[in-house]
């Protein structure tokens, strides 16, 4: 017999890197979380073992969401698996591309990805239908492989617009309205009969002094 109880997705970025100021297209670019990055992973990893008590922890493949996701499943004393399809956007041709460059370079291009995102391709790279249907796999093994668990999933600014996007039934079109933030937290409760975003982009845990 199934549980009638709730899932809880705990959908969380990675921390501060290199080339979110000024933006670079990061991608599948290994770079290392900054010293930033580290004292925001260890808050979002007090914050979440102190407000929920997640059975496991799933990580993007990149080493920044690892190294996030590995800080968060020592506090909750869990373990981290890595999931292919919580990996970020592969931008070919523009990837670890200033985007002032690639807005020269490409102007059309660059303009489509920034106006209408659903409607263009990354050269030699990835597109939003890619991503949104790696999201939904990642989605789908969360609520069927842990009913009535909570767990964590590191992902990436993009991904996690994607799945974002398809909790709330929303189009890729509305891919910019959603923020991002580094070590933001997202709640999503995945119950029998609907899925809710309880919380999104939520940042007040960064705000706290950070554990020693």
């Amino acid at each position: 017999m199934k549980s009638s109880a709730a899932t809880t997705i705990l959908l969380v970025r990675h921390g501060h890197v290199p080339g979110i100021a000024p933006e670079m297209f990061r991608g599948r670019t290994e770079i290392e979380l900054t010293d930033r990055g580290v004292v925001e992973a260890r808050k979002t990893a007090a914050w979440i073992a102190r407000s929920w008590q997640p059975t496991i922890v799933y990580s993007s493949p990149m080493k920044r969401c690892r190294d996030t996701g590995a800080v968060i499943a020592k506090q909750c004393a869990t373990n981290v698996e890595i999931l292919p399809n919580l990996n970020d956007l592969d931008f070919g041709e523009w990837r670890w591309q200033a985007h002032a460059v690639v807005a020269q370079e490409w102007p059309e291009l660059y303009h489509r990805w920034r106006t209408v995102p659903h409607l263009m391709r990354f050269p030699n790279g990835e597109s939003l239908q890619d991503l949104v249907a790696r999201a939904a796999d990642a989605l789908r093994l969360a609520i069927e492989k842990h009913p009535a668990e909570t767990i964590v999933m590191v992902g990436h600014d993009s991904v996690n617009r994607a799945m974002l996007l398809q909790v709330s039934d929303q189009p890729l079109s509305q891919y910019w309205k959603l923020a991002q933030d580094p070590c933001a937290i997202n709640e999503i409760v995945v119950a029998p009969d609907r899925v809710v975003a309880v919380r999104v982009n939520e940042t007040a845990h960064l705000r706290v002094p950070a554990p020693i």
